[in-house]
C-alpha cells in the first residue's frame, strides 16, 4: 500500500508560502485569506509531526525538513501544470509569456498594443524572470524569450533567432554636450571613468563592449555608480547621471524619442535573443510567435553613430 499523503491543499498552501517567504504572498497567489494559509500549514506540520517554519509571522525562516520539502513539491506541482496545460484545450485561457524584466518593460510592453489591436481574443499574461536561461522555457510559460551565448542548443522546431544583440554607450543630450565622446578609445579618458553607469546584474557589459569594439575600457573595479538593475541604469541615463552601456533594443525608443543619443553607435555583444515556445500545435502561440518576429525585424539593426 502506497503511504497515506497530506491533503494536497496543504501542500499547495505550504509550497507557496515557502516559495514566496510570506503568508500574505501565498494567500494572494492562491486567492484565499492569510489565516486559510496558516491553518493549511498547522495541518501539514501536524500531518508530517516535525515544524516547517521558526521565527516570527512577520518574518517566518524554513526549518530543516521545510528546505528538504519545498523544492520537491516546487517541481512536482509545475510538473504538474505542465501535464494539465499539454492535454488541455490550447485555444483557451491567457498566452504566458517570461522575459526578462527591462526587456519586459522597454521592448515588450511598448509594442504589447499593436498585438492586442490586432488580436483582442488573444490575452496575453507576462511574467518577469531571472531564470529565463538557455535551454527551455520556464516551466508553466508558454513563450519565453533569453539571452544567449552563440553555439547554444537551438536545434528544435520550438527555437527560433530573434535579433542579435548590440551594446553602446548611451547618455543624455545635455550631458553629451559637456563630454568629448567621439571614438570608443574616449571612454577611458580619466573624465569619464566615474561616468560610467554599471548594473549588478550584468557587471561585464562595458567589458564586453570593448572587445567587440577595440576600447582600452577596464573591466573593474567599476569606477562609476553601480544599480540594482538594468532599468535603473538606463533611467540614471535618461536623467543625466552618466554613461550607460546599453543593448540597443532597450533604448531604441528612448533614442527616437531623443531622450538618449548614441555617440558611438552599437558594436555585436556576441549574444543572440531568442524565442523558445512550447512544443506542439498551438495556434494562439503561432499566432503570438509570428508577431514577434516582426516586431524583432523592425527593430534588430541599430543606427551608426549620432552627433549629440
Amino acid at each position: 500500500m502506497s503511504p497515506r499523503l497530506p491533503p494536497l491543499g496543504a501542500l499547495r498552501a505550504f509550497e507557496a508560502a515557502a516559495r514566496l517567504g510570506r503568508m500574505t504572498a501565498a494567500a494572494d497567489e492562491l486567492s484565499v485569506t492569510p489565516g486559510a494559509i496558516s491553518r493549511q500549514v498547522r495541518q501539514l506540520e501536524q500531518h508530517l509531526g516535525v515544524p516547517l517554519f521558526d521565527g516570527s509571522k512577520a518574518r517566518p525562516t524554513l526549518t530543516p525538513a521545510a528546505r528538504v520539502l519545498q523544492p520537491v513539491l516546487t517541481t512536482a506541482f509545475a510538473h504538474i501544470a505542465e501535464a494539465v496545460r499539454e492535454i488541455g484545450d490550447g485555444s483557451r485561457g491567457p498566452l504566458d509569456v517570461a522575459c526578462f524584466s527591462t526587456f519586459t518593460v522597454k521592448w515588450l510592453i511598448p509594442r504589447l498594443f499593436d498585438f492586442q489591436a490586432r488580436h483582442p481574443g488573444i490575452e496575453v499574461r507576462l511574467r518577469t524572470t531571472a531564470d529565463a536561461g538557455a535551454g527551455a522555457a520556464p516551466a508553466r510559460c508558454d513563450v519565453s524569450i533569453t539571452a544567449e551565448e552563440p553555439g547554444a542548443a537551438r536545434d528544435t522546431p520550438a527555437c527560433t533567432r530573434l535579433f542579435p544583440e548590440h551594446l553602446g554607450p548611451v547618455l543624455s543630450p545635455a550631458l553629451a554636450g559637456r563630454v568629448a565622446l567621439r571614438q570608443p578609445a574616449d571612454m577611458a579618458a580619466p573624465a569619464l571613468q566615474p561616468l560610467m553607469l554599471h548594473t549588478r546584474t550584468r557587471r561585464n557589459a562595458w567589458a564586453m563592449w570593448a572587445a567587440a569594439t577595440g576600447a582600452p575600457v577596464p573591466a573593474a573595479p567599476p569606477a562609476g555608480p553601480e544599480f540594482e538593475h538594468y532599468y535603473f541604469t538606463l533611467e540614471a541615463a535618461v536623467r543625466g547621471l552618466g554613461v550607460a552601456v546599453a543593448p540597443w533594443h532597450l533604448v531604441l525608443d528612448d533614442v527616437r524619442a531623443g531622450r538618449l543619443v548614441a555617440p558611438l553607435g552599437f558594436a555585436a555583444s556576441g549574444y543572440d535573443y531568442v524565442l523558445r515556445r512550447r512544443a506542439g500545435a498551438h495556434p494562439r502561440i503561432d499566432v503570438f510567435c509570428a508577431w514577434l518576429q516582426a516586431q524583432a525585424e523592425a527593430t534588430a539593426m541599430p543606427p551608426g553613430p549620432q552627433a549629440p
